[in-house]
Parts: structure tokens; sequence; C-alpha cells
């Protein structure tokens, strides 16, 4: 599992933040797949960054955030999306993609909503929205009899 997989989205995003504004001070590459750096944190402190990107588990940073947990920081994307600025690309396409997916399921199901409401009987609604209303905390029942009704 890639280490972005397993950043929290919050984590992703900032570090992706870091990543445009260049928050990466230093980086070098300790082994094949290991990497050490100084992240310039919101504070304007200087966080150390240890990251593998063979076992992202591994990955640390002294933040408070992650110190001594085994949490995917903003920090150690930052260096990820640096080491591996096609990975920004990669990951922006993803987002997209998933979004139109999204937007297409939406889509699809109000247009099944609007199908199945306008096939319904008038009783059929009117049980519908009796069973609806029984189903609402009182508060939105309330609010729906003194808009609706009047009372």
């Amino acid at each position: 599992m890639g280490l972005i997989n397993i950043a929290s989205g919050s984590s992703v995003w900032r570090g992706l933040d870091y990543y445009n504004h260049q928050r990466v001070i230093s980086y070098k590459q300790v082994s094949d797949s290991e990497y050490e750096s100084i992240v310039l944190g919101s504070n304007h402190e200087k966080y150390h960054v240890f990251m593998d990107v063979s076992h992202p588990r591994k990955s640390t940073c002294d933040c408070p955030h992650a110190n001594g947990k085994r949490i995917i920081c903003k920090h150690i994307v930052a260096l990820y999306f640096t080491v591996f600025p096609s990975e920004v690309d990669s990951f922006l396409k993803e987002v997209e993609e998933a979004e139109r997916e999204y937007e297409a399921y939406e889509k699809e199901r109000v247009n099944k909503l609007h199908s199945y409401i306008y096939g319904m009987s008038k009783q059929e609604l009117q049980e519908t929205v009796f069973e609806l209303l029984d189903d609402l905390p009182e508060w939105a029942y309330d609010r729906f009899i003194r808009d609706k009704v009047g009372m």
C-alpha cells in the first residue's frame, strides 16, 4: 500500500500545499527507498522527516502530530511529492476521476429517485410522506408542521 493511500485526506492535501509552497528545505536519499529531510512547518519550525517508500509505516516525523506515532503527516507527504513530483499529477488525476464518477453516480441516483416518485400513486405518496414524517427527529417534525400546516 502506497504512502499516499495510508495518509489521511487532510495530511495529503496539506502536504500537497506544503509541496506547492516549497516547504521541503532539503532532502537526501539514504538508500534505494529511504529519504531524510528537513521540512518547514506552519510555525516556521523545522521538522526532521524520514520517509521509507517501500515500508511507509516506518516513515517518521518529529512534528507534534506524528512524533512517536505511525502516522503519515503532511510533512512526510510534502517530502514524497518533492521526491516524486510526477505523483502530484497522478494524485490529482485520480481525484478528478473520482469526482467525475461520484457526480455520475449522484446524477443517476437522482434520476432513479425522480422516476420512482413520479411512478407512485397518490396513496403511495401520502403513505410515504407519513412514514418519513414519523421517522424525523421531533424538531424536524415540529418545523414541518409549523411551516407546511401552519400550526
